[in-house]
Protein backbone atom coordinates (compact mmCIF):
# COMPACT_ATOMS: atom_id res chain seq x y z
CA UNK A 1 0.00 0.00 0.00
CA UNK A 2 2.90 2.86 0.87
CA UNK A 3 3.90 1.67 -2.67
CA UNK A 4 0.42 2.89 -4.05
CA UNK A 5 0.50 5.95 -1.97
CA UNK A 6 3.87 6.99 -2.92
CA UNK A 7 3.05 6.59 -6.69
CA UNK A 8 -0.56 8.78 -5.96
CA UNK A 9 2.00 11.53 -4.32
CA UNK A 10 4.22 11.39 -7.22
CA UNK A 11 1.62 12.07 -10.07
CA UNK A 12 -0.69 13.68 -8.20
CA UNK A 13 0.79 17.58 -9.21
CA UNK A 14 0.26 16.77 -12.46
CA UNK A 15 -3.50 17.01 -11.60
CA UNK A 16 -3.81 19.97 -9.36
CA UNK A 17 -4.08 23.45 -10.63
CA UNK A 18 -1.51 24.49 -12.73
CA UNK A 19 -0.28 21.12 -13.76
CA UNK A 20 -1.01 19.45 -17.66
CA UNK A 21 -3.71 17.73 -16.05
CA UNK A 22 -5.84 19.84 -14.30
CA UNK A 23 -8.73 19.47 -16.27
CA UNK A 24 -9.21 15.99 -14.99
CA UNK A 25 -8.65 17.07 -11.49
CA UNK A 26 -12.14 15.87 -10.09
CA UNK A 27 -11.51 12.34 -11.48
CA UNK A 28 -8.42 11.98 -10.16
CA UNK A 29 -9.88 13.19 -6.82
CA UNK A 30 -12.59 10.76 -7.20
CA UNK A 31 -10.10 8.24 -6.94
CA UNK A 32 -7.62 9.28 -4.57
CA UNK A 33 -9.78 9.62 -1.68
CA UNK A 34 -11.95 6.16 -2.82
CA UNK A 35 -8.75 4.81 -1.79
CA UNK A 36 -7.81 7.13 0.97
CA UNK A 37 -9.56 9.18 3.44
CA UNK A 38 -9.00 12.57 2.56
CA UNK A 39 -6.29 14.42 4.50
CA UNK A 40 -8.40 17.93 4.33
CA UNK A 41 -11.95 19.59 5.85
CA UNK A 42 -13.96 22.19 5.21
CA UNK A 43 -12.52 25.80 5.42
CA UNK A 44 -16.01 27.34 6.41
CA UNK A 45 -19.63 27.25 7.83
CA UNK A 46 -20.75 24.65 10.47
CA UNK A 47 -19.45 21.46 10.11
CA UNK A 48 -19.41 17.89 12.21
CA UNK A 49 -15.66 16.07 12.45
CA UNK A 50 -15.71 12.43 12.45
CA UNK A 51 -13.54 9.87 11.75
CA UNK A 52 -15.52 8.62 8.29
CA UNK A 53 -16.64 10.24 5.38
CA UNK A 54 -18.93 9.53 3.05
CA UNK A 55 -17.34 7.29 0.94
CA UNK A 56 -16.67 4.85 3.87
CA UNK A 57 -20.30 5.36 4.28
CA UNK A 58 -21.27 4.05 1.67
CA UNK A 59 -18.81 1.48 1.03
CA UNK A 60 -20.37 -0.02 4.60
CA UNK A 61 -24.02 0.02 2.54
CA UNK A 62 -22.48 -1.68 0.02
CA UNK A 63 -20.94 -4.01 2.69
CA UNK A 64 -24.59 -4.49 4.26
CA UNK A 65 -25.69 -5.22 0.69
CA UNK A 66 -23.32 -8.36 0.39
CA UNK A 67 -25.75 -10.49 1.36
CA UNK A 68 -28.39 -9.80 -0.74
CA UNK A 69 -26.12 -9.82 -3.69
CA UNK A 70 -24.57 -13.12 -2.70
CA UNK A 71 -28.13 -14.61 -2.73
CA UNK A 72 -29.57 -13.00 -5.36
CA UNK A 73 -26.42 -14.11 -7.56
CA UNK A 74 -27.61 -17.89 -6.05
CA UNK A 75 -30.94 -17.60 -6.54
CA UNK A 76 -30.92 -16.73 -10.09
CA UNK A 77 -29.39 -19.92 -10.81
CA UNK A 78 -31.25 -22.08 -8.92
CA UNK A 79 -34.58 -20.74 -10.18
CA UNK A 80 -33.42 -20.62 -14.31
CA UNK A 81 -32.76 -24.55 -13.15
CA UNK A 82 -35.72 -25.15 -11.86
CA UNK A 83 -37.19 -23.74 -14.36
CA UNK A 84 -35.25 -25.41 -17.09
CA UNK A 85 -35.69 -28.87 -15.08
CA UNK A 86 -31.67 -28.95 -14.69
CA UNK A 87 -30.11 -30.85 -11.59
CA UNK A 88 -29.28 -28.17 -9.31
CA UNK A 89 -26.07 -28.48 -8.66
CA UNK A 90 -24.00 -25.41 -6.45
CA UNK A 91 -21.43 -24.38 -8.38
CA UNK A 92 -23.08 -24.45 -11.73
CA UNK A 93 -26.28 -22.39 -10.58
CA UNK A 94 -23.51 -19.78 -8.91
CA UNK A 95 -21.68 -19.55 -12.23
CA UNK A 96 -24.50 -18.85 -14.06
CA UNK A 97 -25.79 -16.85 -11.60
CA UNK A 98 -22.96 -14.31 -12.01
CA UNK A 99 -23.14 -14.31 -15.82
CA UNK A 100 -26.43 -12.76 -15.14
CA UNK A 101 -25.54 -10.53 -12.56
CA UNK A 102 -22.57 -9.15 -12.99
CA UNK A 103 -23.09 -7.68 -16.22
CA UNK A 104 -26.26 -5.83 -14.41
CA UNK A 105 -23.74 -4.22 -11.75
CA UNK A 106 -21.10 -3.60 -14.43
CA UNK A 107 -23.76 -1.49 -16.62
CA UNK A 108 -25.32 0.29 -13.97
CA UNK A 109 -21.83 2.00 -12.52
CA UNK A 110 -20.27 2.37 -16.30
CA UNK A 111 -23.12 4.66 -17.34
CA UNK A 112 -23.76 6.00 -14.04
CA UNK A 113 -20.25 6.85 -13.03
CA UNK A 114 -19.52 8.06 -16.19
CA UNK A 115 -22.08 10.27 -16.07
CA UNK A 116 -21.61 11.58 -12.65
CA UNK A 117 -17.75 12.14 -13.99
CA UNK A 118 -18.83 13.96 -16.89
CA UNK A 119 -21.06 16.32 -15.08
CA UNK A 120 -18.06 16.97 -12.49
CA UNK A 121 -15.78 17.62 -15.08
CA UNK A 122 -18.09 20.31 -16.55
CA UNK A 123 -19.35 21.79 -13.13
CA UNK A 124 -15.78 21.69 -12.00
CA UNK A 125 -16.47 20.11 -8.58
CA UNK A 126 -15.86 16.94 -6.93
CA UNK A 127 -17.06 13.72 -7.84
CA UNK A 128 -20.23 12.71 -6.04
CA UNK A 129 -19.94 9.81 -3.89
CA UNK A 130 -23.54 8.63 -3.62
CA UNK A 131 -23.62 6.68 -6.50
CA UNK A 132 -21.54 3.82 -5.04
CA UNK A 133 -24.81 2.47 -3.30
CA UNK A 134 -26.91 3.62 -5.76
CA UNK A 135 -25.10 2.01 -8.62
CA UNK A 136 -25.27 -1.37 -7.03
CA UNK A 137 -29.10 -1.16 -5.70
CA UNK A 138 -30.54 -0.52 -9.23
CA UNK A 139 -29.13 -4.24 -10.05
CA UNK A 140 -30.47 -5.48 -7.04
CA UNK A 141 -34.14 -4.31 -7.87
CA UNK A 142 -34.69 -5.42 -11.32
CA UNK A 143 -35.39 -9.14 -12.56
CA UNK A 144 -32.38 -10.86 -13.55
CA UNK A 145 -33.18 -10.88 -17.19
CA UNK A 146 -33.47 -7.30 -17.62
CA UNK A 147 -31.99 -6.14 -21.19
CA UNK A 148 -28.51 -4.43 -20.67
CA UNK A 149 -29.94 -1.29 -22.94
CA UNK A 150 -32.44 -0.86 -20.59
CA UNK A 151 -30.62 -0.99 -17.85
CA UNK A 152 -28.43 1.23 -19.29
CA UNK A 153 -31.38 4.03 -20.10
CA UNK A 154 -33.14 3.53 -16.58
CA UNK A 155 -29.66 4.32 -15.06
CA UNK A 156 -28.85 6.99 -17.03
CA UNK A 157 -32.41 8.61 -16.60
CA UNK A 158 -32.12 7.90 -12.68
CA UNK A 159 -28.85 10.02 -12.54
CA UNK A 160 -29.61 13.03 -14.62
CA UNK A 161 -33.30 13.48 -13.67
CA UNK A 162 -33.36 12.33 -10.69
CA UNK A 163 -30.24 13.72 -9.13
CA UNK A 164 -27.99 16.19 -11.21
CA UNK A 165 -30.92 18.33 -12.12
CA UNK A 166 -31.44 18.73 -8.52
CA UNK A 167 -27.93 19.52 -8.01
CA UNK A 168 -25.94 15.82 -7.69
CA UNK A 169 -26.07 14.10 -4.49
CA UNK A 170 -27.56 16.08 -1.33
CA UNK A 171 -30.11 17.43 -3.60
CA UNK A 172 -31.94 14.78 -5.24
CA UNK A 173 -35.79 14.84 -4.02
CA UNK A 174 -35.72 11.43 -5.26
CA UNK A 175 -34.05 7.99 -4.53
CA UNK A 176 -32.14 7.29 -7.28
CA UNK A 177 -32.55 3.27 -7.88
CA UNK A 178 -36.41 3.56 -7.20
CA UNK A 179 -36.38 6.35 -9.95
CA UNK A 180 -34.51 3.73 -12.39
CA UNK A 181 -37.14 1.11 -11.19
CA UNK A 182 -40.46 3.83 -11.72
CA UNK A 183 -38.77 4.28 -15.00
CA UNK A 184 -38.32 0.45 -16.20
CA UNK A 185 -42.23 0.19 -14.42
CA UNK A 186 -43.90 2.77 -16.97
CA UNK A 187 -41.69 2.81 -19.82
CA UNK A 188 -41.28 -1.05 -20.48
CA UNK A 189 -44.00 -2.63 -18.37
CA UNK A 190 -44.46 -5.88 -20.18
CA UNK A 191 -40.84 -6.74 -19.03
CA UNK A 192 -41.90 -5.17 -15.36
CA UNK A 193 -44.72 -6.38 -14.69
CA UNK A 194 -45.38 -9.86 -16.27
CA UNK A 195 -44.94 -13.36 -15.26
CA UNK A 196 -41.88 -14.58 -17.20
CA UNK A 197 -39.83 -11.95 -16.69
CA UNK A 198 -38.91 -12.79 -13.09
CA UNK A 199 -37.35 -16.27 -14.27
CA UNK A 200 -33.62 -16.25 -15.84
CA UNK A 201 -34.67 -17.03 -19.61
CA UNK A 202 -38.08 -17.95 -19.17
CA UNK A 203 -38.80 -14.61 -21.88
CA UNK A 204 -37.03 -16.23 -24.52
CA UNK A 205 -37.85 -19.44 -23.69
CA UNK A 206 -34.33 -21.14 -23.06
CA UNK A 207 -35.29 -24.69 -22.40
CA UNK A 208 -38.06 -24.01 -19.66
CA UNK A 209 -39.85 -27.08 -19.17
CA UNK A 210 -43.81 -27.14 -20.05
CA UNK A 211 -46.32 -26.14 -17.65
CA UNK A 212 -44.06 -23.85 -15.56
CA UNK A 213 -44.67 -20.28 -14.32
CA UNK A 214 -42.29 -17.86 -13.09
CA UNK A 215 -44.98 -15.40 -11.67
CA UNK A 216 -43.74 -13.55 -8.40
CA UNK A 217 -45.87 -14.26 -5.31
CA UNK A 218 -46.98 -10.31 -5.72
CA UNK A 219 -48.09 -10.95 -8.75
CA UNK A 220 -50.37 -14.03 -7.48
CA UNK A 221 -51.41 -12.05 -4.81
CA UNK A 222 -52.75 -9.71 -7.21
CA UNK A 223 -54.34 -12.47 -9.35
CA UNK A 224 -56.44 -13.66 -6.05
CA UNK A 225 -54.75 -16.96 -5.99
CA UNK A 226 -56.06 -18.54 -3.12
CA UNK A 227 -52.39 -19.67 -1.68
CA UNK A 228 -48.52 -19.10 -3.16
CA UNK A 229 -47.45 -21.69 -5.56
CA UNK A 230 -44.06 -21.89 -6.98
CA UNK A 231 -43.91 -22.57 -11.53
CA UNK A 232 -43.94 -26.00 -10.75
CA UNK A 233 -47.56 -25.50 -8.73
CA UNK A 234 -45.98 -26.89 -5.61
CA UNK A 235 -46.94 -24.60 -2.22
CA UNK A 236 -44.70 -22.21 -1.45
CA UNK A 237 -44.01 -22.59 2.95
CA UNK A 238 -43.01 -19.73 5.12
CA UNK A 239 -39.55 -20.70 5.50
CA UNK A 240 -38.67 -20.41 1.45
CA UNK A 241 -40.32 -16.97 1.44
CA UNK A 242 -38.02 -15.94 4.40
CA UNK A 243 -34.97 -17.40 2.72
CA UNK A 244 -35.82 -16.35 -0.75
CA UNK A 245 -35.91 -19.18 -2.45
CA UNK A 246 -38.41 -17.95 -4.95
CA UNK A 247 -39.08 -15.59 -8.03
CA UNK A 248 -37.95 -11.94 -7.67
CA UNK A 249 -36.01 -9.19 -8.32
CA UNK A 250 -32.22 -10.33 -7.64
CA UNK A 251 -31.58 -8.63 -4.34
CA UNK A 252 -35.32 -8.50 -3.03
CA UNK A 253 -36.73 -12.18 -2.17
CA UNK A 254 -33.99 -13.32 0.77
CA UNK A 255 -35.36 -11.77 4.05
CA UNK A 256 -32.84 -13.15 6.12
CA UNK A 257 -30.18 -11.90 3.84
CA UNK A 258 -31.59 -8.81 3.96
CA UNK A 259 -32.08 -8.75 7.78
CA UNK A 260 -28.06 -9.30 7.80
CA UNK A 261 -27.72 -6.29 5.90
CA UNK A 262 -30.09 -4.33 8.30
CA UNK A 263 -27.97 -5.30 11.44
CA UNK A 264 -24.72 -4.30 9.70
CA UNK A 265 -26.25 -0.59 9.04
CA UNK A 266 -28.01 0.02 12.81
CA UNK A 267 -24.59 -1.40 14.73
CA UNK A 268 -22.58 1.32 12.19
CA UNK A 269 -25.37 3.44 13.04
CA UNK A 270 -25.71 4.37 9.66
CA UNK A 271 -29.44 3.06 8.76
CA UNK A 272 -32.31 4.93 10.97
CA UNK A 273 -33.87 2.62 13.43
CA UNK A 274 -36.62 4.78 13.64
CA UNK A 275 -37.63 4.57 10.17
CA UNK A 276 -37.05 0.58 10.02
CA UNK A 277 -39.28 0.38 12.96
CA UNK A 278 -41.86 2.62 11.95
CA UNK A 279 -42.28 1.31 8.25
CA UNK A 280 -42.36 -2.28 10.10
CA UNK A 281 -45.13 -0.61 11.92
CA UNK A 282 -47.34 0.47 8.93
CA UNK A 283 -46.74 -2.38 7.21
CA UNK A 284 -47.98 -4.50 9.70
CA UNK A 285 -50.86 -2.55 10.98
CA UNK A 286 -52.39 -2.19 7.18
CA UNK A 287 -51.85 -5.99 6.94
CA UNK A 288 -54.12 -6.36 9.47
CA UNK A 289 -57.01 -3.98 8.41
CA UNK A 290 -56.73 -5.57 5.39
CA UNK A 291 -57.14 -9.00 7.32
CA UNK A 292 -60.06 -7.88 9.30
CA UNK A 293 -62.13 -6.30 6.72
CA UNK A 294 -61.48 -8.99 4.02
CA UNK A 295 -63.90 -9.36 1.05
CA UNK A 296 -61.50 -10.66 -1.51
CA UNK A 297 -58.02 -13.47 -2.02
CA UNK A 298 -55.76 -10.56 -2.04
CA UNK A 299 -57.03 -8.85 1.44
CA UNK A 300 -56.61 -12.62 2.91
CA UNK A 301 -53.27 -12.78 2.07
CA UNK A 302 -51.61 -13.21 6.28
CA UNK A 303 -50.32 -9.70 7.50
CA UNK A 304 -46.75 -11.60 7.79
CA UNK A 305 -46.99 -12.93 4.73
CA UNK A 306 -46.81 -8.99 3.35
CA UNK A 307 -43.44 -8.54 4.85
CA UNK A 308 -41.68 -11.26 3.22
CA UNK A 309 -42.84 -10.85 0.17
CA UNK A 310 -41.79 -8.32 -3.26
CA UNK A 311 -39.35 -5.72 -2.71
CA UNK A 312 -41.13 -4.66 1.25
CA UNK A 313 -38.13 -6.10 3.37
CA UNK A 314 -35.96 -4.45 1.17
CA UNK A 315 -36.87 -1.17 0.53
CA UNK A 316 -37.52 -0.92 4.73
CA UNK A 317 -34.04 -1.34 5.36
CA UNK A 318 -31.99 0.10 2.16
CA UNK A 319 -34.55 2.52 0.10
CA UNK A 320 -36.81 3.81 3.10
CA UNK A 321 -33.59 4.98 4.92
CA UNK A 322 -31.64 6.66 2.81
CA UNK A 323 -30.31 9.86 4.61
CA UNK A 324 -31.05 12.57 1.61
CA UNK A 325 -34.75 11.69 0.44
CA UNK A 326 -36.05 10.82 3.88
CA UNK A 327 -37.04 13.07 6.74
CA UNK A 328 -34.52 14.55 9.11
CA UNK A 329 -35.87 15.00 12.42
CA UNK A 330 -36.34 12.19 15.25
CA UNK A 331 -40.64 12.46 14.74
CA UNK A 332 -40.35 13.04 10.98
CA UNK A 333 -39.08 9.69 10.56
CA UNK A 334 -41.79 8.17 12.36
CA UNK A 335 -44.22 9.53 10.43
CA UNK A 336 -42.11 9.13 7.04
CA UNK A 337 -41.93 5.19 8.02
CA UNK A 338 -44.72 4.57 9.23
CA UNK A 339 -47.01 5.71 5.99
CA UNK A 340 -44.36 4.09 4.17
CA UNK A 341 -44.99 0.85 5.46
CA UNK A 342 -48.85 1.73 5.34
CA UNK A 343 -49.42 2.82 1.91
CA UNK A 344 -47.03 0.14 0.58
CA UNK A 345 -49.16 -2.69 1.70
CA UNK A 346 -52.39 -0.54 1.12
CA UNK A 347 -51.17 -0.28 -3.24
CA UNK A 348 -50.44 -3.96 -3.54
CA UNK A 349 -53.74 -5.10 -2.14
CA UNK A 350 -56.09 -2.76 -3.32
CA UNK A 351 -54.61 -1.73 -6.73
CA UNK A 352 -53.41 -4.82 -8.61
CA UNK A 353 -52.34 -2.50 -11.68
CA UNK A 354 -49.14 -1.64 -9.37
CA UNK A 355 -48.58 -4.88 -7.36
CA UNK A 356 -45.08 -3.70 -6.37
CA UNK A 357 -46.30 -0.60 -3.68
CA UNK A 358 -43.00 -0.59 -2.06
CA UNK A 359 -41.65 1.23 -4.91
CA UNK A 360 -44.79 3.80 -5.19
CA UNK A 361 -44.91 4.25 -1.28
CA UNK A 362 -41.40 5.25 -0.98
CA UNK A 363 -41.17 8.02 -4.19
CA UNK A 364 -44.68 9.22 -2.59
CA UNK A 365 -43.33 10.05 0.57
CA UNK A 366 -39.90 11.05 -0.35
CA UNK A 367 -41.94 14.04 -2.12
CA UNK A 368 -43.46 14.82 1.47
CA UNK A 369 -40.97 14.40 3.65
CA UNK A 370 -39.41 18.02 3.57
CA UNK A 371 -42.98 18.76 4.33
CA UNK A 372 -43.09 16.51 6.92
CA UNK A 373 -39.92 17.86 8.81
CA UNK A 374 -41.06 21.70 8.07
CA UNK A 375 -44.63 20.33 10.00
CA UNK A 376 -42.39 18.66 12.66
CA UNK A 377 -40.10 22.05 13.09
CA UNK A 378 -43.50 24.40 12.82
CA UNK A 379 -45.18 22.21 15.73
CA UNK A 380 -41.82 22.33 17.98
CA UNK A 381 -41.24 26.32 17.17
CA UNK A 382 -45.33 26.90 18.59
CA UNK A 383 -44.44 25.20 22.23
CA UNK A 384 -41.38 26.53 22.63
CA UNK A 385 -43.19 29.92 22.04
CA UNK A 386 -46.07 29.07 23.94
CA UNK A 387 -43.32 27.91 27.25
CA UNK A 388 -41.53 31.51 26.76
CA UNK A 389 -45.28 33.50 27.01
CA UNK A 390 -46.51 31.30 29.83
CA UNK A 391 -42.55 31.95 31.68
CA UNK A 392 -42.99 35.56 31.14
CA UNK A 393 -46.54 35.91 32.64
CA UNK A 394 -45.74 33.78 35.30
Amino acid sequence: MKFLRKRIDKIKPHFEEGGRFYFLHSVFDGFETFLYVPDHVTKKGAHIRDAIDMKRTMIIVVAALAPAILFGIYNTGLQHFIATGQEQDFWPMIVYGLMKVIPLIAVSYIVGLGIEFAFAQIRKHEINEGFLVSGMLIPLIVPADTPLWMLALATAFAVIIGKEVFGGTGMNILNPALTARAFLFFAYPSWMSGDKVWVSGMMNGEGIIDGYSGATLLAQSAAGAGEFVNGLGEKIGHMEMFIGTIPGSVGETSVLAILIGAIILLVSGIGSWRIMLSTLVGGVLMGLLLNAFAVNPAMEVPWFEHLMIGGFAFGLVFMATDPVTAAQTNRGKYIYGFLIGFLAILIRVLNPAYPEGMMLAILLMNVFAPLIDHMVVQQNIKKRLKRSVSSVKS
